[in-house]
């Protein structure tokens, strides 16, 4: 259901994981080639998984207990891979701040935490309005 805002920013996390990661590079190497998610197979791995995720969340529109609980791992996940980008652009070898510069593409996953973290603020208002009426019943 589009109308509801929830899907809005389930939509917004597709687009930011599964879309956006392709354009936007991670970080510049020292030989000024950018440094693409593609190039890593863990990050294929979760980026996939928060993708389908985030897809699965939409269609499962009229379960929004389960639109809760995947919308949490999804979080989980985006913390995980944003730890991963962190960690990785820190422990290259031979690697100093002066040498290498940092792309938007690794502050990604926190605006897909954030807009997860609306949409299951939405979600639960929801559920909270469902309960409320069922309770007048």
């Amino acid at each position: 259901m589009i109308q509801r805002i929830q899907t809005i920013y389930l939509l917004l996390t597709f687009a930011v994981t599964g879309i956006l990661m392709f354009f936007v590079p991670l970080w510049t190497t020292a030989d000024a080639k950018p440094y693409y998610f593609m190039q890593n197979q863990v990050y294929v791995i979760l980026l996939g998984l928060s993708t389908m995720l985030s897809i699965i969340s939409i269609i499962s529109y009229k379960k929004r207990q389960n639109q809760f609980v995947m919308g949490r791992l999804n979080i989980i996940l985006n913390l995980i891979l944003l730890g991963l980008f962190v960690y990785h652009s820190l422990n290259v070898s031979g690697e100093t701040p002066a040498v290498s510069e940092k792309g938007i593409g690794m502050f990604l996953p926190i605006v897909a935490i954030v807009l997860l973290v609306l949409a299951n603020k939405a979600i639960k208002k929801d559920e909270d309005l469902v309960k409320s009426v069922d309770r007048l019943r």
